[in-house]
């Protein structure tokens, strides 16, 4: 029966001393260490931006699980580019889409694209591009991983 009366004041004592020295910690942190703490931690919501010699700005927003926002601007040839989402084994979805305005200019643009995953384990990746007006190539790929 003692030595279980000595165990529990023993436990009660680590208690109370673990609760008094975080006590004493948050005593000792200032407001102002706490936002400067703040301020300095890494944000979620940093866009990621991808561009090349015929786009820029390219932001991709994950709208629900198989829906993106795609938005950008474009120096493209008659305002006309195309997109592709390939899995890598697979081309899942493509289309076309305008910018406000054709090359020399940047003409900005805004669309949404509508893909889920054929494979568990494969990745879903957007590429926008422009097709040769001599040979119907693709030209200015721009990859983009979605997921």
């Amino acid at each position: 029966m003692k030595r279980i009366i000595l165990l529990l004041i023993i436990l009660f004592a680590a208690c109370n001393k673990k609760d008094k020295i975080v006590r004493e910690a948050q005593e000792n942190v200032k407001t102002s260490d706490t936002v400067q703490l703040k301020k300095a931690a890494p944000s979620n919501t940093t866009v990621k931006k991808y561009s090349n010699e015929r786009f820029r700005n390219v932001t991709v927003e994950k709208v629900n699980n198989d829906k993106f926002r795609v938005k950008g601007e474009g120096q493209i040839f008659e305002a006309s580019f195309n997109w592709t989402v390939e899995d890598g084994h697979d081309e899942l979805k493509k289309g076309y889409e305008m910018t406000d305005a054709g090359a020399p200019e940047w003409g900005k643009f805004d669309f949404t694209v509508d893909v889920a995953k054929n494979r568990e384990n494969s990745t879903l990746t957007l590429i926008l591009f422009e097709i040769s007006a001599k040979d119907g190539s693709r030209q200015h790929e721009l990859p983009i991983v979605l997921f």
